[in-house]
């Protein structure tokens, strides 16, 4: 399955059809989505029953992690397996929202079939950027806050009224509360590349005009949905541990926020340790924990996306290039010593020729596309078959 493809949804199907349920319960559920990091916002891996075709990107991660939980949670709720129901009620789940800010793509794109238009849908919400080049300037893509959409279809499924209203609430207590963990302990800058993380993750509310004056609390008292709960608490735990200490200060406001939430000091204890064993698992892979120089950050997004283009049309690409020898030659010539100004000049004008033919690598005749086609040019000979470079050492 391929995630950046259309028709990702229909495969995803396809691969569980004849799968036997794997969940009893919603708290069933909830432990895997913790444990792929989709709860938290960090998506590590996914399920493992799903196959991809290529190694995930994060944000293709979050888009399978995403579907995986609402899937789920309609067959909990509903106590049905229809994928046609299913994707029927999701899109109108969404359109209830009010998310209907489908990316520049999609709109081209544009299709009536239910499962295509939830694919359009999802990205939307997984990216916070809206177009390619923007994204190349920050190694931070994707929304954190996707597990409200689960929090909410999981209500939409018994109570469609005021759909919108509650997704701002639970957005409006989840971001007082990192707000408000972040300023019980002493930040550093991971902290504060959590919190833009999360504050550009807004979907409902307008972070510049919010307000974060502890009045959160008062709703929290008065809130008796335990999911919801779950995961104010997981935030908060989320956020001042994410330096692997817990000092004084922030004990108090993890214990009092826990209490007020309605749970015990045991249960406190737990989520502090299950957050504790996610980071000492996964800190090496965390994007925001990663303390890269902005340039480096810049090359390595760009080259993520220009990997992840080649590979998802790595079969064009050696058909295209199976037709120009010289080409070929320029690019293996390319692994060992530099090309002179004209070879350079003569490999960019046709690679230019090769995008203008398959329409996934369109980004590169965009302004600004000029930017990303030495990335391209060096990614070339280590993505595409060996026989495309005669001195490629394995």
């Amino acid at each position: 399955m391929n995630p950046s493809s259309v028709g990702w949804i229909d495969k995803y199907f396809h691969l569980i059809k004849d799968d036997v349920v794997p969940f009893t319960t919603f708290r069933d559920l909830y432990g895997v989505l913790k444990k792929t990091g989709f709860v938290y916002g960090i998506n590590i891996r996914i399920p493992r029953k799903i196959e991809a075709e290529h190694k995930l990107t994060e944000d293709e991660s979050a888009k399978i992690n995403l579907l995986n939980a609402l899937y789920y949670t309609y067959v909990l709720e509903r106590e049905e397996t229809s994928t046609n129901e299913f994707i029927t009620i999701i899109n109108a789940f969404y359109k209830a929202l009010e998310i209907n800010h489908i990316s520049f793509f999609g709109k081209i794109l544009n299709s009536n079939k239910g499962s295509n238009n939830l694919e359009k849908i999802i990205d939307s919400r997984v990216y916070i950027e809206d177009n390619l080049i923007s994204k190349t300037f920050n190694s931070i893509i994707t929304n954190s806050f996707l597990y409200i959409d689960v929090l909410t279809f999981k209500r939409y499924l018994t109570n469609t009224n005021s759909i919108r209203v509650h997704a701002q609430k639970i957005e409006y207590i989840a971001i007082n509360i990192i707000y408000h963990a972040l300023n019980s302990k002493e930040k550093n800058k991971s902290d504060e590349k959590l919190a833009l993380l999360f504050k550009n993750s807004l979907t409902f509310i307008d972070g510049e005009q919010h307000n974060f004056d502890g009045s959160y609390r008062e709703q929290i008292l008065n809130n008796f949905v335990e999911w919801e709960n779950r995961y104010y608490l997981e935030m908060a735990c989320l956020t001042v541990w994410e330096d692997k200490s817990l000092e004084y200060k922030e004990s108090v406001f993890i214990y009092g926020i826990g209490k007020d939430l309605g749970f015990t000091d045991k249960q406190i204890s737990r989520s502090i340790e299950e957050i504790t064993s996610f980071f000492d698992k996964n800190a090496s892979t965390i994007p925001f924990l990663k303390d890269n120089n902005l340039a480096v950050q810049f090359y390595d997004s760009m080259s993520k996306i220009v990997n992840k283009l080649i590979i998802r049309n790595s079969k064009r690409l050696q058909k295209e290039l199976s037709e120009s020898k010289e080409l070929v030659a320029l690019l293996s010539k390319s692994t060992i010593k530099d090309l002179s100004p004209e070879e350079k000049k003569k490999v960019q004008n046709q690679l230019l020729d090769i995008c203008k033919s398959v329409p996934s690598l369109a980004i590169f005749m965009l302004p600004g596309g000029a930017v990303l086609l030495p990335i391209f040019i060096k990614l070339i000979p280590k993505l595409l078959p060996s026989s495309f470079d005669e001195n490629r050492v394995d």
